[in-house]
């Protein structure tokens, strides 16, 4: 049967159209939202790319230029991919970044470090589910392989790197599963994660969230064995909010204590969500209400204490 030249050119039109291709755009991923607009939070608001001060963008976009003239000169280098993703990220623009790496992740489909940094990013924009899907696929390719360290975007006062790969990958998929309310399966995560938590730094971020999770899981003896390696001499270079949350678990450190006089947006999301969080598993509902309330009324939506605090709120049994 012959096929005339219209209906091959239809067929051919609906391969190009319906094929991969070189753009994985965010469309495909994501919902649409308004311009300029990144993501929905959980509690039903639109999220748009955080401000920053005027030292601090001109530091991220000049790091931007560097990245992408890095991924211009080799656009199939995968560290190179990376980066472009990670510094455009930084500037607030997480739908852009999940399309450098969804690109990334054409060229590479088993380069779990590519899987690892969209999960973080579909976490920021509240698709958990597709974070979970990434995080997963990035633990089935590290099966078996030997763990390096990740470099670090914003390198700390001694410029030490403090976290790996498979740290990152078991820390955010735990995340990922705790935001679902899905705590055992974030149990699971963060006792695998515990595993390759080799420093100060990784531990505390490490058992901050295995010991929420056991709490949530009404584990009061396990989650206190968590808190036993937990002293306030421990060498913490950048985790610090963490820390002293973990020694107000203890009993250590009283509340007013927590917040320091350097304390960012960030610190206080980790913070007040940490707080809020003791204050709801044990019993006292409307001082965990007003803190989250704090929590939410700041500007830093991408932390992931605010984007707890979210969660929280949305589930009807709270």
């Amino acid at each position: 049967m012959k096929l005339n030249n219209t209906f091959l050119l239809f067929i051919l039109w609906l391969l190009i159209i319906l094929s991969p291709g070189e753009q994985h755009r965010t469309s495909q991923l994501l919902p649409e939202l308004p311009e300029g607009a990144q993501a929905i939070s959980l509690l039903g608001d639109t999220l748009y790319i955080p401000v920053l001060s005027d030292d601090v963008r001109e530091k991220y976009e000049k790091n931007l230029i560097d990245a992408r003239a890095a991924y211009e000169a080799d656009s199939n280098n995968v560290d190179a991919i990376i980066w472009l993703g990670r510094r455009t990220a930084y500037l607030g623009k997480y739908r852009e970044a999940i399309d450098i790496y969804s690109n990334g992740i054409h060229k590479y489909p088993n380069e779990p470090r590519l899987y690892r940094h969209r999960g973080h990013r579909f976490i920021t924009v509240r698709q958990l589910t597709n974070a979970i899907s990434d995080f997963e696929q990035a633990v089935r390719l590290i099966h078996g392989t030997d763990d390096e360290i990740e470099p670090d975007a914003l390198p700390n006062a001694r410029n030490i790197p403090t976290s790996t790969l498979h740290f990152n990958i078991w820390y955010h998929l735990g995340l990922a599963y705790y935001l679902q309310g899905e705590f055992e399966q974030a149990l699971d995560a963060y006792q695998q994660c515990m595993k390759v938590s080799t420093n100060p730094d990784a531990l505390v971020a490490t058992s901050h969230w295995l010991y929420m999770t056991l709490r949530r899981l009404r584990g009061e003896e396990q989650a206190a064995h968590v808190l036993e390696p937990i002293h306030a001499e421990m060498d913490i270079i950048e985790n610090q909010s963490y820390h002293r949350l973990l020694l107000f678990y203890k009993g250590e450190i009283s509340q007013d204590s927590l917040v320091s006089k350097s304390a960012d947006a960030l610190d206080n999301a980790t913070i007040g969500y940490g707080a809020g969080n003791c204050h709801f598993y044990n019993g006292n509902r409307d001082e965990a209400m007003q803190i989250f309330q704090q929590v939410i009324q700041g500007a830093q939506w991408a932390a992931f204490g605010y984007i707890a605090v979210e969660a929280d709120l949305a589930r009807t049994s709270f």
